[in-house]
């Protein structure tokens, strides 16, 4: 029996990762999809293959597995990845959006896997307030109005959450980015033994979206 998380190394997977584990649950291993495309659906796209070193201070096996990112096909590729790795129990970071939680529920009413999601429904300003407080979690991607090339590499502190606030209440956008307003990558939280050092990135700009790109990264002491 394998314990697994879904892990993206962004701040919704590596949050439920520490609160599963916080109430007791033992995780074997990290399953991380790599998606060929941008557009995915159902998974994180930017900076995946960083995601060993959060593994790595962890100390948790972890096991990627590619996919095209091609919506609902994608899916076939997440349940190959449980089968293989014989995993029986699931925590993943999904919060509002129906879309990736009925398609994971679904998943796991057939394979017979228990899934945990901590932070579905959670009130966005008190997971937000946790990552400023106890997390270094940096914005990788924004696609949403209001948000530009600024957005990019900042921490989720109060002030970002200030202003996160305010674009809420003018646009409608989802503050947790369930609506895919942005991305994330975590370089510090309770349960790593190391933080993660940003050695060199760059800013891919598309018009009205764009991406922080982590070229080079480090382990260093906290």
């Amino acid at each position: 029996m394998t314990n697994a998380c879904l892990f993206s190394g962004g701040k919704d997977s590596t949050l439920a990762l520490h609160k599963a584990i916080s109430i007791g649950v033992e995780i074997d291993l990290l399953i991380t999809m790599v998606s060929r495309s941008r557009e995915s659906y159902m998974f994180h796209y930017p900076n995946v293959k960083h995601t060993k070193l959060q593994a790595e201070v962890l100390g948790i096996r972890q096991a990627f597995a590619d996919t095209e990112g091609r919506k609902e096909e994608e899916l076939a590729d997440l349940r190959n990845v449980l089968i293989e790795n014989g995993v029986k129990l699931l925590v993943t970071g999904a919060t509002y959006s129906r879309y990736q939680g009925d398609r994971i529920d679904a998943i796991a009413r057939e394979l017979g896997i228990e899934h945990i999601a901590p932070l579905w429904h959670i009130d966005p300003e008190t997971e937000l307030a946790e990552l400023d407080r106890d997390f270094n979690a940096i914005i990788t991607s924004v696609s949403a109005e209001g948000m530009d090339e600024s957005f990019l590499g900042r921490r989720i502190d109060r002030g970002m959450i200030s202003t996160l606030r305010g674009l809420h209440d003018r646009y409608g956008i989802n503050m947790l980015f369930e609506g895919g307003e942005a991305e994330s990558f975590v370089l510090d939280a309770p349960l790593f033994e190391k933080r993660i050092e940003i050695i060199k990135s760059k800013k891919e700009w598309m018009g009205n979206r764009g991406m922080l790109m982590i070229e080079e990264a480090r382990l260093a002491a906290k």
